[in-house]
């Protein structure tokens, strides 16, 4: 075994390598960019080196720099976790060249997996059935648009060189693939260094099931049986399960040898991820293999009661498969849900911000939680928007659904808007809940998946005023135990107001929608007028924050963070956020100038489409912005003409920042 490795990754699986190293007695490096100086993951290991400033570009995928870090530390082998340089076969030579291990398979079988287009001629050679493509070599758009014509739409263009739903767009019109091909060859080049793609049938309403492979250096090949990755968003995994819903044991046999078969057929070592698109009746084919440790791969270690990174320092340090086959067995059920910092309903656009406030449910046997982010830390436009990876189990997939749903209902995050309440909603749903899976599950059920948000109830109305009654009491108390005379009626919160009776309007913003909530001082409680009637409150706040309130008789616990004038409430798993104003301010806001299109998110210009004066007709795309390796096109909401551009490429823009200006045809 090791004595000291180098961690090339950063966020939660650059913690959760470091934890297991650390009960391995293996001591750990990290590295880190100017933007992670705090990071939890610097934290965790046990040393730390500055790798250059924020961009990824100029620090984590600084390979050089990287190598030179593990040989200044004495590192015996680097772990590149996952993204980054954990599939960059340029890397692993580079690894061999210094001496140091790569802990990942050769840098051949990187090459031979890391080209979409050869893995699918070596899976074709090994008898693995294949979706209907093109592969080759020829980029011509021309000659791309006709293959996609032969296959017949709907189409999916793929980055050849990557994954994780980076350079992929699915075309379901010919007029559109030029458009597409463009913005999947520049995802790709961004993400990957590698513009080439491939053309594939698009499968409705398949399934995405993957099996985890792993291998050693004397030729010993396993799978850990698999895992249901089919909720997926931007053809990004959201929620994955193992093992597969209703997979029989004839088919996980089938599909774990075909998963063998392909890691023996490229002298596979290490961790290795087969991913396969099933049909409805059962039939799979073959998609990708990823050379790494997936990012899924909790769920199959909840299953099999294995810690795939320690296998994969033992392999990578010359040691045996720790297990056999025939030693390897499921036991229960696991999900996997990711939490990010997104807006779903802005069609999952990444989001950015300091963490307020963040709450996690309980760790225990039954679940865990992989993070890299702690309260107080930011999420920012230069990685990923992951904030943790909640992971359950229990005996059944019912029971373990039930301890996933509650889990979710304990998690709390104030500041970047965060997809938790769409993933309550999604695993609430009773096709969820009936394994009525695909890859087009979110699409199908839409509608009840992002319901129109809801009016502030009169619980959350009382809670946001019993927050601020019991802030404005605690500062109150502030105040007179500073005072030279802390007994002075003036210090006084408990209604006693001079020249008038004993109460106070708070007026809140609850959207569109102004509400006046009008609390009458009562001895030891208050009484509300809410929209839906008089109601008797009181409330106080515990030792971790929260408020114990006693709303007509009803006892809850409840939590309100307050941001400037913002509330979020958090009660029985529902968010609400309110804000406190001055009426006599409503209508004085800015405005954005009509006509004008603004930036959904911030992030960079990639391209400018249009030029001032232009003719545009609606759904045109006009302009490309980037933000956390995915790309956003702004596209004109109606006829018109460009009035003005506010950005080139390259310039960097801020969420909201009007990007240029359209005069709608009359």
């Amino acid at each position: 075994m090791f004595e000291k490795i180098l961690i090339a990754n950063r966020g939660e699986i650059a913690c959760r390598v470091a934890q297991t190293c650390r009960r391995l007695g293996v001591r750990t490096v990290a590295v880190y960019s100017e933007a992670d100086a705090q990071a939890r993951h610097v934290q965790l290991c046990d040393e730390a080196w500055l790798v250059g400033p924020a961009p990824a570009r100029e620090s984590y995928l600084d390979a050089e720099r990287i190598l030179e870090v593990a040989r200044r530390s004495g590192a015996e082998a680097i772990h590149p976790g996952y993204g980054f340089l954990s599939e960059n076969p340029t890397f692993a030579h580079a690894c061999e060249a210094a001496g140091i291990t790569f802990i990942g398979p050769p840098a051949a079988a990187i090459d031979a997996m890391g080209s979409k287009s050869a893995a699918k001629a070596l899976m074709a050679e090994a008898g693995v059935p294949l979706v209907p493509g093109y592969h080759g070599d020829n980029q011509d758009p021309e000659h791309l648009a006709e293959a996609a014509a032969e296959i017949g739409y709907p189409v999916l263009i793929k980055a050849s060189a990557g994954g994780g739903g980076k350079g992929m767009r699915r075309v379901d019109r010919p007029e559109d693939f030029a458009t597409e091909l463009a913005a999947a060859k520049r995802e790709s080049a961004a993400s990957f260094g590698d513009e080439q793609v491939l053309v594939e049938k698009y499968l409705l309403q398949p399934r995405h099931i993957e099996v985890q492979v792993f291998a050693d250096t004397a030729g010993n090949a396993v799978h850990l049986f698999e895992r249901d990755c089919s909720v997926q968003r931007r053809h990004q995994k959201v929620v994955e399960e193992a093992p597969a819903p209703g997979m029989g044991e004839q088919r996980r046999r089938e599909m774990g040898a075909a998963a063998v078969r392909a890691a023996r057929a490229i002298g596979y070592v290490g961790a290795g991820t087969v991913e396969f698109i099933v049909h409805q009746d059962g039939s799979f084919y073959f998609m990708e293999m990823n050379t790494r440790l997936q990012v899924e791969h909790p769920v199959t270690e909840m299953i099999t009661g294995e810690d795939l990174v320690e296998w994969q320092l033992r392999v990578a340090a010359g040691e045996s498969l720790p297990r056999g086959q025939d030693q390897l067995a499921i036991h229960g059920h696991a999900f996997e849900a990711r939490i990010y910092a997104e807006d779903p309903a802005n069609d999952f656009l990444p989001a950015t911000g300091l963490i307020h406030h963040l709450r996690t449910p309980e760790e225990n046997p039954r679940v865990r939680i992989d993070t890299g982010v702690r309260e107080g830390d930011e999420v920012s436009i230069h990685y990923d928007p992951m904030i943790a990876k909640l992971i359950v189990w229990d005996g059944d997939r019912p029971g373990a659904l039930r301890r996933l749903r509650r889990a979710l209902a304990d998690y709390q995050v104030v500041g970047p808007t965060t997809n938790i309440t769409f993933l309550q909603a999604l695993t609430a749903h009773p096709a969820f809940s009936a394994a009525e899976l695909d890859t087009a599950f979110i699409d199908r059920h839409h509608e009840a998946l992002f319901p129109e948000p809801q009016a502030a109830s009169d619980r959350v109305l009382a809670l946001a005023c019993l927050a601020e009654f019991l802030r404005i009491d605690a500062e109150a108390a502030r105040r007179a135990a500073a005072s030279a005379d802390p007994y002075s009626p003036w210090h006084a919160t408990s209604g006693w107001v001079l020249n008038d009776d004993n109460h106070h309007t708070l007026h809140f913003r609850d959207g569109d929608r102004d509400i006046s909530v009008t609390a009458h001082y009562r001895e030891g409680h208050y009484l509300l007028e809410l929209p839906g009637g008089e109601i008797r409150a009181r409330g106080q706040l515990d030792g971790n924050g929260d408020m114990r309130v006693d709303l007509g008789g009803v006892r809850l616990t409840a939590t309100v963070v307050r941001d400037g004038a913002t509330l979020t409430i958090i009660c029985d798993g529902l968010t609400h956020e309110l804000v406190c104003h001055d009426p006599l301010t409503v209508g004085m806001e800015d405005e954005v100038r009509e006509g004008s299109l603004t930036a959904p998110m911030p992030g960079t210009v990639v391209s400018v489409l249009v030029t001032a004066g232009d003719q545009v007709s609606e759904g045109q795309a006009l302009m490309v912005l980037e933000a956390m390796k995915m790309e956003y096109t702004i596209k004109a909401p109606a006829d018109g003409v460009v009035e003005h551009i506010a950005f080139s490429a390259g310039e960097q823009v801020s969420e909201g920042a009007e990007l240029l200006a359209i005069a709608a045809n009359e």
